[in-house]
């Protein structure tokens, strides 16, 4: 049992007063309602729930590649911290390729202007951006271009392998 023992005042010899016994508080009762407080609110609190992004992955299939506009393409570049795009294809790119740091709001400005033109150059269909990390990118590198996919509202985005011509073209533009 748990108490709590106090000690009384020592009594002076020249009072003959009867002496007291100290009191005695009895903490069992606190020390239960204190596990009962501890345990409801374990049970009923909730934990943060993982953000997840849902990204759809084709299947392995046996199919011939589909043909794509070229004017619908953007092609983003991941290095550490920055982020080299070009419109079109490699070959003869529609706008030459520039380098953006990905703090920069640059990117999201990019991002939005290609949305907002692709579709009058291309018979109304949206655009479609290749993301493509370097072996230097880092994961937070591609969680802020997948955040900004999300953030202007991009509807048609895959994660794709950097050939050697790309990767060339980063360390040309560093």
């Amino acid at each position: 049992m748990a108490e709590l023992n106090q000690k009384s005042a020592p009594v002076s010899a020249k009072k003959h007063r009867v002496r007291r016994q100290t009191p005695k508080v009895d903490l069992t009762a606190m020390v239960d309602l204190a596990f009962l407080l501890i345990t409801f609110f374990m049970l009923t609190t909730t934990l943060n729930k993982p953000n997840s992004l849902d990204v759809a992955i084709p299947d392995n299939g046996d199919e011939k590649p589909t043909e794509i506009n070229e004017r619908r393409i953007v092609s983003l570049l991941l290095a550490e911290n920055e982020v080299v795009w070009y419109h079109g294809n490699l070959e003869r790119p529609i706008s030459n390729p520039q380098k953006i740091l990905l703090d920069s709001p640059d990117l999201r400005t990019t991002l939005l202007k290609l949305k907002s033109a692709i579709p009058l150059v291309s018979e109304g269909k949206d655009m479609i951006v290749l993301i493509k990390p370097n072996k230097d990118a880092r994961t937070k590198d591609i969680i802020c271009t997948l955040d900004e996919m999300r953030i202007t509202d991009t509807k048609r985005y895959m994660i794709s392998k950097i050939s050697p011509i790309e990767t060339d073209l980063i360390a040309s533009l560093k």
